[in-house]
């Protein structure tokens, strides 16, 4: 823990008034920066303060979060960042505007990002500024659409497969009724084995 407060000082030393919040919890310290100056901040983070591998980049929908009382911008974009030589890590967050979600691309610091901003651009519909392949990695061409948003429908309306007999791929309405999804708590008993209850 003396080793993450000592890890904060030097960080807010360093990026001062670009952090808006920092918090450590669960083992990890979360800085959460301003849009602004976030590609300056990343640069000091790899060049300064030795973060010098991107291990994640993850979209959040913070639209009816927890108790569905949450007042904040919708959506975030999280950095999880490791410092090889002293083996510490670091999560950075960074919220974006619900009607234009756009932040600037940490390709060129980070090569690693490549493949991450594109899943998060493709599965949120957040614009990565200066990424040099920003297209769909995961759905179908022609898909509409970001399914990893909380308000994106659970069923479809159309139905993509194979045809052998035209030896072509073809759409057709879906045949799938819709459901209500339920979530699954998995809780611990006292011997240490997992329950999985509705």
């Amino acid at each position: 823990m003396e080793d993450l407060q000592t890890l904060s000082q030097q960080i807010e030393a360093g990026l001062g008034q670009r952090i808006r919040r920092k918090q450590i919890a669960l083992g990890e310290l979360t800085l959460e920066l301003a849009r602004a100056d976030f590609l300056a901040s990343c640069t000091w983070l790899r060049d300064e303060a030795g973060f010098d591998q991107l291990i994640d980049v993850c979209g959040v929908d913070y639209a009816e979060y927890g108790d569905g009382t949450w007042e904040g911008e919708r959506f975030a974009v999280v950095y999880h960042l490791l410092g090889i030589h002293s083996r510490q890590r670091l999560r950075l967050r960074v919220f974006l505007d619900e009607d234009l979600p756009v932040i600037p691309s940490v390709n060129a610091i980070w090569p690693a990002a490549n493949w991450f901003e594109r899943e998060t651009f493709d599965l949120f519909g957040f614009l990565f500024e200066g990424h040099p392949d920003l297209r769909r990695i995961l759905t179908d061409y022609g898909f509409v659409g970001h399914p990893f948003r909380k308000d994106f429908p659970l069923v479809g309306t159309v139905e993509m497969r194979y045809d052998p007999d035209q030896r072509r791929v073809i759409y057709e309405p879906t045949r799938t009724e819709e459901r209500v999804v339920v979530p699954r708590i998995v809780r611990s008993d006292e011997e240490g084995r997992y329950d999985a209850r509705n």
